[in-house]
């Protein structure tokens, strides 16, 4: 198989796809290279114009060409083409980015100073009755789902993530999910 080198001008989707195959079965360190070059600018840029500051989406986009390293095996050019897989990595991150400075900005607001105030009895009131009724109603839920919504609200982890550490389809992921909470909003209800 002749793979295009650093040199080489990429010229359609087929060499993309045969670079990462070069990856994958022989850790080919030039194809590589050539993904490299031809996709770290071209996800930056989306990055960027998403209004993520040069520095981080630089960042990320390394991070996403280390992932394509890592993965390569993975990718099935009858599933996806090699833009599609890769830029869906490279998203992927950029919601993962998201989501921690999401539980980050929540972990700020923890420590403000009005949070520091003690909480009024009427309040604990109602927050015992919230947590009782919420304990309730998640055991109403069957262990599949119990476990993917701990997995994902208690845990924080992305659907893709809790997929693989169930080793089960990301649609089985995210269709219990939607379950469950279908279930909670219906035993929820005046809380939801």
């Amino acid at each position: 198989m002749n793979m295009p080198t650093r040199a080489y001008e990429i010229t359609c989707s087929a060499d993309l796809a045969r670079l990462i195959e070069a990856v994958a079965a022989t850790r080919d360190r030039e194809a590589f290279t050539a993904l490299f070059d031809y996709y770290a600018p071209r996800i930056k840029a989306v990055l960027m114009r998403s209004n993520m500051p040069a520095a981080a989406a630089e960042e990320l986009a390394q991070e996403a060409m280390l992932t394509v390293w890592r993965k390569a095996e993975q990718f099935d050019r009858a599933r996806a083409g090699a833009s599609a897989w890769i830029f869906t990595i490279a998203r992927n991150l950029r919601i993962d980015v998201a989501r921690r400075e999401q539980r980050s900005k929540l972990f700020d607001l923890e420590s403000n100073e009005f949070l520091d105030a003690p909480p009024q009895p009427d309040e604990e009131l109602d927050a015992s009755e919230r947590e009782r009724r919420v304990r309730a109603a998640l055991s109403h839920l069957t262990d599949d789902q119990l476990k993917v919504v701990r997995l994902s609200f208690f845990e924080g982890q992305a659907h893709g993530d809790i997929a693989r550490e169930l080793k089960i389809p990301l649609g089985t992921v995210k269709s219990r999910i939607r379950l469950a909470m279908n279930r909670l909003k219906d035993c929820l209800g005046d809380l939801t």
